[in-house]
């Protein structure tokens, strides 16, 4: 089996096809343009800094391009990246296609829509099944094959799907313990929280933000798709229903500092965010520990306030969350 990212240790020679993830175009102190790269293959990310790049550099090597990199893998900061000594882009014969480097989602998107679909029956109130219904329907393909994130948590194919199963699977074991959430409410928040991400991102492979995820976001584009598809069914937008379902959406983030336009105010809104804020806190861990040794601390992890997390030395494994 050929080598990938995560078979190389510090320190050793790496020469490797791996698809460009990321390509930001950065000024290094003495003026010259550099890029700093993250590269990916099935067995995760790493980062790399190309220096003194020229036009041509940055044309050539985007996002969504298969290369052939030639280097040592260090540390930095305690983070693992690449020290860059030749990149070129890779020949068909060395394999250069996009679709065999990106990590994917552990379930296919056949079983995911499938389970999704048991869960859209037990929405029992009829104007959210509806909205629930009408919006799959419009974007089933992009939300079956998308990530949750660029990066962080669930950010590989068809994450946005299992991380949304994810949430769903433990909500359905929320209700069953606690019996005055209403669990059509839950569900059809936890299936809609981040369906805007269809909108705001660009798709699987070599992930950026649109110009409208740059400008509005996927709380707010998912919100007005909600109106949009309510107006169309002719659902009343005011009526309570409608309005406890665009509050799930609206609050999930659970602060404004982080996005939402207004704190969770409902029981299953408080849910919601806990369980997206839990199941994005475990993927993003168990991830980062695929990667650490027993006995050792993790990279810093952004999207954990920057913290290292230290894998016990007691055996425990952590499958791969992908």
């Amino acid at each position: 089996m050929a080598k990938r990212i995560f078979d190389y240790q510090n320190g050793d020679e790496v020469k490797l096809a791996m698809l460009v993830k990321g390509a930001d175009v950065r000024m290094a102190k003495s003026g010259k343009k550099f890029i700093a790269f993250t590269f990916q293959d099935p067995s995760g990310h790493i980062t790399a800094k190309f220096w003194d790049a020229t036009e041509d550099d940055i044309q050539q090597f985007k996002p969504g391009e298969v290369v052939l990199v030639t280097g040592k893998r260090e540390l930095y900061q305690n983070n693992p990246q690449i020290k860059l000594y030749n990149l070129r882009l890779a020949t068909q014969e060395e394999g250069n296609d996009p679709a065999a480097y990106m990590e994917r989602a552990p379930e296919t998107a056949a079983d995911m829509g499938e389970e999704l679909n048991s869960f859209i029956f037990e929405i029992t109130n009829a104007n959210w099944n509806r909205i629930v219904r009408q919006l799959l329907a419009d974007h089933r393909q992009a939300f079956l094959t998308y990530p949750a994130a660029k990066s962080n948590h669930h950010a590989f194919a068809g994450g946005l799907a299992f991380h949304t199963l994810s949430i769903l699977r433990l909500a359905k074991g929320v209700a069953a313990q606690y019996k005055s959430v209403n669990k059509s409410l839950l569900f059809a928040g936890a299936i809609l929280h981040d369906l805007g991400k269809t909108m705001e991102l660009t798709g699987p492979t070599a992930t950026e933000y649109t110009v409208e995820g740059n400008l509005i976001g996927h709380i707010v584009l998912v919100d007005e798709e909600i109106v949009a598809a309510a107006k169309q069914l002719k659902i009343d937008v005011h009526g309570e229903d409608m309005v406890l379902l665009r509050h799930m959406i609206l609050s999930h983030h659970g602060l404004l500092e982080y996005g939402s336009p207004v704190r969770p105010q409902l029981l299953e809104a408080q849910i919601l965010h806990d369980l997206d804020e839990l199941d994005a806190s475990v993927n993003m861990m168990t991830t980062v520990y695929q990667h650490v040794a027993p006995g050792t601390f993790s990279e810093r992890l952004f999207g954990m306030d920057n913290r290292r997390f230290y894998r016990p030395t007691n055996g425990q494994t952590y499958p791969d969350p992908r």
